[in-house]
């Protein structure tokens, strides 16, 4: 079969491997689509402290069962299924209390297990014990239930910072995840959502199909003073920074209403975390900040159903399908912003 394995930053190889069998306590999945993230860019380029290369990319994965191992009880060949990406152990402090999303045990597929980005991959007795394969729902593609894990992300956010009815909603950043949180947001309830984003060809792509009640290029305006003038001067109730800048985050404390909540949805470079925090706007507005990391499997299971139900579409947001020879060419794509979503197909033969 064929798989693709990074071996260092800048070293992604689509090559032959032998085909898996699962343990006992194990599954074997046909991949039918791994989706992919901006993580998988990050990894290309940089590497990740959490991988022994070579290691099996993507981590945006739903298949088809073919084998079950001896102990495994509930899954049958043909069934479809959707994995998740974040792993909790299930045992630890945090995971007793509800709150599997910061594990500190916490493995991942595609980092410390081989990943979606093969033709036939093994989901490991980790996942299954903590209960994280989803059935896909009927009506649900693959290729839409691959992006269900990206969802639940963006779900853990969304519930976190307590996004609802009537909520004036900002996004920052016009990728994929800010895409999912525009419709989200509407799908919560929410009465007005702004999509902020720097670059303009981004922006009227994303803008195009997720249509935000306002689209703001931050590189020809002032988004703060945007947002404040569409807002009568009050401010978001909801400001969610779904882009890896401080500058965003440093105007999110700007342009966010009296009681108002913030989402640190993206990370920031671990070489520049800090940004600067006007802490009297926090004190004076009782502003609350929340961070947002991961998602648990039960959040994988919600996303399913969003989609499944047509609460959250997301078929259109994947604008390019290609095999799995090809994922340095969705390597490229990613980077260049010409897309929203990118997907692998590893059964197919062609591009589109």
């Amino acid at each position: 079969m064929k798989v693709a394995r990074f071996y260092a930053p800048g070293d992604l190889r689509v090559e032959d491997a032998d085909e898996p069998a699962p343990g006992p306590d194990e599954i074997k999945i046909r991949v039918h689509n791994t989706s992919t993230c901006g993580t998988d860019l990050k990894i290309f380029r940089h590497g990740h402290h959490h991988i022994d290369p070579p290691r099996v990319i993507g981590h945006e994965i739903a298949g088809e069962v073919v084998e079950a191992g001896s102990d495994v009880s509930g899954w049958v060949p043909g069934d479809r299924v959707q994995v998740i990406a974040a792993i909790p152990c299930g045992e630890c402090r945090q995971c007793r209390r509800g709150f599997p999303t910061i594990c500190p045990n916490q493995l991942s597929m595609g980092y410390h297990f081989d990943g979606g980005f093969a033709e036939y991959m093994i989901v490991p007795h980790r996942v299954l014990r903590v209960d994280g394969v989803n059935r896909i729902p009927d009506g649900v593609s693959y290729a839409e239930a691959s992006v269900a894990e990206p969802l639940a992300c963006v779900l853990n956010g969304q519930t976190f910072a307590r996004v609802g009815d009537g909520d004036v909603v900002v996004v920052v950043g016009a990728g994929p995840i800010g895409c999912l949180h525009v419709r989200l947001a509407r799908a919560r309830g929410a009465s007005a959502v702004y999509l902020v984003e720097l670059n303009r060809r981004r922006l009227d792509m994303a803008a195009g199909l997720v249509k935000p009640d306002a689209a703001i290029c931050g590189a020809e305006v002032d988004p703060v003073a945007a947002i404040l003038e569409l807002t009568g001067g009050d401010g978001a109730d909801v400001v969610i920074t779904a882009a890896a800048a401080g500058k965003a985050q440093e105007d999110a404390l700007k342009m966010t209403a009296r009681r108002g909540r913030i989402s640190f949805f993206g990370g920031l470079p671990k070489d520049n975390p800090i940004i600067a925090c006007d802490s009297n706007l926090v004190h004076y507005r009782e502003l609350t900040i929340y961070g947002a990391n991961g998602s648990s499997p039960e959040h994988n299971r919600q996303a399913l159903e969003l989609i499944s139900t047509g609460k959250v579409r997301v078929d259109d947001l994947i604008t390019h399908h290609l095999p799995l020879p090809e994922v340095l060419r969705a390597i490229d794509i990613v980077s260049s912003g010409e897309a929203i979503k990118v997907t692998i197909e590893p059964g197919a033969t062609g591009a589109a």
